[in-house]
């Protein structure tokens, strides 16, 4: 299965939630990210963390295509061209910053994949937007201006899409909140993947999380 940087967009917003992982295992990272398609959200974010991130990426990766091929694994934390490109060659699906950095925008495009730069001003987004990004990670989201800020963007630039990571608890009350604001999407980390779980090997507890989360955005999405 190919997944392109169309359907990779589609996929996202569909779904609502990027979980934001990672683990050092290879075995943990293939549970978590099965549990997490099971659940509703087969699109992943990997997150580049230390020594061997990419070759750890690369095992894992190649796993999921042979036996999860609907699975769309991207990487996270990715602050120049030469890490980009070592990910790119590993399968990455999608890439995400931090930051806006000009040069993985340019590498992303010359493979056509989606590139999330991490925005965190008008300025930013503007600039993004020149460079192709279809949806923008506000990042850190609650530091930033939160929900107001996505609102008050949303005003003058109703075309859009932004994706907070940092802010956005997998609860009604913050799903209303920030979805109302107008985001596309939202990256959770350790709040729907929890320490507690992935040391328990809970991987059904993990699956119910992701469930709730994505069936929140969908109730909350067609009652608006």
């Amino acid at each position: 299965m190919r997944h392109d940087r169309l359907s990779v967009l589609t996929a996202l917003e569909a779904q609502g939630v990027a979980p934001v992982f990672y683990h050092p295992d290879r075995d943990v990272c293939l549970n978590v990210i099965r549990a997490c398609a099971r659940g509703g959200a087969p699109v992943v974010e990997f997150t580049n963390r230390g020594d061997f991130a990419c070759d750890l990426f690369g095992e894992i990766a190649r796993e999921l295509q042979a036996t999860d091929p609907h699975i769309v694994l991207g990487i996270g934390s990715v602050v120049d061209a030469g890490t980009a490109a070592l990910f790119l060659n590993r399968g990455a699906r999608f890439l995400v910053s931090p930051g806006l950095v000009e040069e993985v925008a340019r590498t992303c495009n010359r493979r056509m994949i989606a590139y999330f730069p991490g925005c965190g001003s008008v300025s930013e987004i503007l600039k993004a937007q020149e460079l192709g990004c279809e949806i923008v990670k506000l990042f850190p989201g609650a530091s930033v201006g939160g929900a107001d800020f996505v609102k008050a963007v949303m005003g003058p630039m109703p075309w859009t899409k932004i994706m907070p990571t940092g802010g956005v608890d997998p609860d009604a009350a913050s799903i209303a909140k920030w979805f109302g604001s107008g985001i596309v999407a939202a990256g959770m980390g350790s709040k729907l993947v929890t320490d507690a779980a992935v040391k328990a090997g809970d991987w059904a507890g993990i699956e119910a999380s992701v469930r709730q989360t994505v069936e929140a955005i969908r109730t909350f999405r067609s009652a608006t």
